[in-house]
C-alpha cells in the first residue's frame, strides 16, 4: 500500500504523528501552512519524524491564494508519486486544498478526524470539514457522534469510528514530556489559559471582555501567547495590562512537550481550542476545560464532565472560574476519544481497502 501524507500546522503534525511513525512506503508532504515555515519544520523533527519529501513552501497567507497554492503545487506532486490514498487529517486549509486537489487527479481521500460539527458557520473550519468529508473515499470518525452527523449528512465515503488519534499522541509523547520540556513552572497551582480563535482575537469587545475577567479573578495564571493574539493584545491596548499583572504569566508560544507539562500540572484550563477539549481527557491530563466559545465541536467532551462552554462574557467567565476552582474534580472514567489505539485501526483499515 502506498499512500501519501499530507500536514500543513502543528495540530495535523501532533495528530497525525502516529501513522506517520507507523505506516511504510508513504511520502510526507509539508504545506507549510502555518506562520513560522521553518519553526514547523524545526517541529517535526522535535517529535521524532522524518523529514518531508517535500515541502511546497507557502509564500501566501490570503486563504484563497494559499489553498490555490497548493492544490497547483500538490497536484504535480501526487501525479509524479502516484499514491493510492491521500491521507489529511482534520479540517486547515491545508486538508481541503489536499482534498481538492487529489480529487481532480483521480486518488480517494482518506480523512482522519471526520465528521467534527460546530454547527457555526463563522468558522473556517466548519466550511472546511463539511466540503472534505463530502469528498472522501474513508472517512475515520473519532467518535459516535461525528459518525451520526456524516449519516445524518449522507456522505457517499465509508464510514469507520476509530477514536482520536491525539489521544495516542500524548500517550507516546507524555513519557517523555517532562524530560523535553524547557519550562520551569513558577506556580505550585494555575489555570491554564490559551487563546488564539479569529472570533475571540480579532473582536475587541469580546477580547477585552476574556481579558478583563482574567485580571478579575482572584487565580493565577499561565498564558502562552500565540503571536495572532499577542498582536491584537497590543492593538488593543491590553498587552500592558496583562505584562503589569501580578497573577498572569505571560509566555511565547510554546513547543508541544511544554504544553503537555502545563495541561498536566494545571489545576483547569480556560481556552477556545478545539484540541485541548481533546487532549485534557488523556489519561494522563483529565483536566476540565472551560470553553471560550459559543458552541462547541467536540460535545462528547461537556457529554462526560471535562468541558463546559462557557462563552466570552465577562461575568460568566468569572463565575465559572470561581465554580470550577471549587470543584475541579471529574467523575467520569471514560475517554470519549478512546484508549490510544486510533492510528492502529486506521492502518488495519487502510491495508484492507488499497
Amino acid at each position: 500500500m502506498k499512500t501519501a501524507i499530507v500536514l500543513g500546522t502543528r495540530p495535523e503534525i501532533i495528530k497525525l504523528a502516529p501513522l506517520i511513525k507507523k505506516l511504510k512506503n508513504s511520502s510526507l508532504i509539508f504545506t507549510g501552512q502555518h506562520y513560522d515555515y521553518e519553526m514547523s519544520l524545526q517541529f517535526i523533527k522535535q517529535l521524532g519524524l522524518p523529514t518531508p519529501d517535500y515541502s511546497l513552501q507557502i509564500s501566501k497567507s490570503n486563504p484563497s491564494q494559499q489553498m490555490g497554492e497548493i492544490i497547483i503545487k500538490l497536484s504535480k506532486i501526487l501525479s509524479t508519486i502516484k499514491p493510492e490514498t491521500v491521507i489529511v487529517q482534520g479540517d486547515t486549509n491545508t486538508v481541503l486544498a489536499t482534498s481538492i486537489s487529489s480529487l481532480k487527479s483521480k486518488i480517494p481521500i482518506s480523512h482522519v478526524e471526520s465528521g467534527l460539527r460546530s454547527f457555526d458557520w463563522r468558522m473556517p473550519e466548519e466550511h472546511n470539514r463539511i466540503a472534505t468529508d463530502h469528498i472522501s473515499e474513508l472517512l475515520f470518525a473519532p467518535t459516535k457522534n461525528s459518525q451520526k452527523n456524516l449519516k445524518n449528512e449522507r456522505v457517499h465515503g465509508k464510514i469507520f469510528v476509530t477514536g482520536n488519534t491525539v489521544i495516542d499522541s500524548i500517550n507516546m509523547y507524555s513519557k517523555i514530556s517532562a524530560k523535553k520540556s524547557s519550562l520551569d513552572l513558577l506556580y505550585s497551582e494555575y489555570i491554564l489559559m490559551t487563546l488564539h480563535r479569529a472570533e475571540n482575537v480579532d473582536n475587541k469587545t469580546t477580547l477585552s471582555s476574556i481579558i478583563n475577567a482574567i485580571l478579575k479573578a482572584d487565580a493565577d495564571f499561565i498564558f502562552p501567547v500565540h503571536p495572532r493574539t499577542i498582536k491584537r493584545l497590543k492593538e488593543y491596548n491590553l498587552y500592558k495590562k496583562l505584562k503589569n499583572s501580578k497573577n498572569i504569566i505571560l509566555l511565547n508560544s510554546v513547543g508541544y512537550f511544554e504544553i503537555l507539562e502545563l495541561m498536566k500540572n494545571c489545576s483547569f484550563i480556560l481556552s477556545d481550542s478545539g484540541g485541548i477539549q481533546e487532549e485534557a481527557t488523556a489519561s494522563s491530563i483529565r483536566k476540565k476545560v472551560l470553553v471560550l466559545r459559543k458552541t462547541t465541536d467536540r460535545p462528547e467532551s461537556v457529554k462526560d464532565g471535562f468541558s463546559t462552554v462557557i462563552g466570552t462574557q465577562e461575568s460568566k467567565i468569572l463565575k465559572n472560574i470561581k465554580k470550577t476552582m471549587d470543584n475541579p474534580t471529574i467523575k467520569s472514567r471514560n475517554n470519549p476519544f478512546g484508549k490510544g489505539n486510533s492510528s492502529e485501526k486506521i492502518i488495519k483499515i487502510l491495508k484492507t481497502s488499497f
